[in-house]
């Protein structure tokens, strides 16, 4: 079967080609229905990337979050209509130590492979997690990020020690959101703070105990750990912030894409003897968790639905070039395309 793949062709330039897709005995076809716009895609899109970088990369399409619904599955896994969620992570190899998203074998969609910007796709049975039935498909649209603060949170679970009674977040925007209201759902005897740069950003975060400017957090506060989800050229600010603020011992989880090396202050961290780990991208066993905290919670879903933002029906390409150039501009949440491609 035929399929077209809108592609990334230079930066703000899409072009249409075609893919032959062979049916097989061992892979599901989907059909592509919601997608989110990541700041990864925009980073492409408008040409953010090293210029190397975009030779070595384009064309390619673009969008890693995403659902669909399964239009042939040989597997018998699914039923023909369901609505999944796509994880973009595809392994080559297996490893008993290093988990899928680390391998650097491993490709991405939208990154090292094109992306969910496609007619249909062809994707092995556990490259897709059945979705709840009735969910939300703007919310579930952007899982994946979701995922991505459930991985960072349950790496957390592991390194961190066990007193928990404060924790910091640092960012107002989508991550700094839904990582904290993870890990308030995760933990809720634990005080979750959260510190932003605009007042109106974080009066969103109702479920937080406290929100607080990041330039007035009082000089005697403590927290036990911390979440960086800030990102960019303020990235090494924000950690340096969590050094000044953490209790010895605690733990500094880095979730924000920088281009940029950060400056750290590594005085103070071994000082304080504190751990310091990075959290990227999520695995299946991400998903399968994710959704059954959905399930267990569903209350989540109503607060990520604070995230949609511009919804917008795709039908050509200028209707991409509209949601791309609509979701620069748009101060928090998610640009959720209707793909009816």
């Amino acid at each position: 079967m035929l399929s077209a793949v809108y592609q990334l062709r230079s930066p703000r330039q899409f072009e249409i080609t075609f893919q032959d897709i062979t049916v097989d005995d061992s892979n599901v076809i989907v059909r592509p229905t919601y997608l989110s716009i990541c700041n990864a895609d925009q980073r492409y899109y408008q040409g953010l990337r090293p210029k190397e970088i975009l030779r070595q990369k384009l064309p390619m399409a673009l969008v890693h979050e995403g659902i669909g619904e399964v239009v042939y599955d040989p597997t018998g896994t699914f039923t023909r209509g369901e609505a999944v969620v796509m994880i973009p992570n595809q392994p080559i190899k297996d490893d008993d130590i290093i988990a899928e998203n680390y391998l650097r074998s491993s490709k991405f969609s939208g990154s090292s492979m094109d992306g969910f910007m496609q007619e249909y796709i062809k994707v092995a049975a556990d490259r897709l997690v059945s979705l709840p039935a009735n969910i939300n498909k703007k919310v579930a649209a952007f899982t994946e990020l979701v995922s991505v603060s459930f991985h960072a949170i349950l790496r957390f679970e592991e390194i961190a020690h066990t007193r928990r009674e404060r924790i910091g977040v640092w960012g107002d925007g989508n991550l700094g959101y839904i990582t904290a209201l993870l890990l308030k759902k995760r933990f809720p005897e634990s005080e979750v703070v959260v510190m932003g740069m605009e007042e109106n950003k974080l009066s969103d975060f109702t479920f937080a105990d406290e929100t607080i400017l990041v330039n007035q957090i009082p000089a005697d506060i403590q927290l036990d750990h911390a979440f960086e989800c800030v990102g960019g050229n303020a990235s090494s600010k924000a950690i340096n912030q969590i050094i000044d603020y953490l209790k010895p011992e605690g733990t500094i989880a880095i979730l924000g894409v920088s281009e940029d090396l950060a400056l750290l202050n590594t005085r103070m961290i071994l000082e304080k003897g504190l751990r310091v780990f990075g959290t990227s991208r999520s695995g299946r066993s991400d998903f399968e968790g994710l959704i059954k905290l959905w399930e267990a919670c569903p209350e989540i879903i109503d607060y990520l639905e604070n995230l949609v933002g511009s919804v917008i029906t795709v039908r050509k390409v200028s209707d991409m070039v509209k949601a791309f150039e609509t979701d620069i501009h748009k101060v928090i949440g998610k640009t959720i395309m209707v793909w009816e491609k």
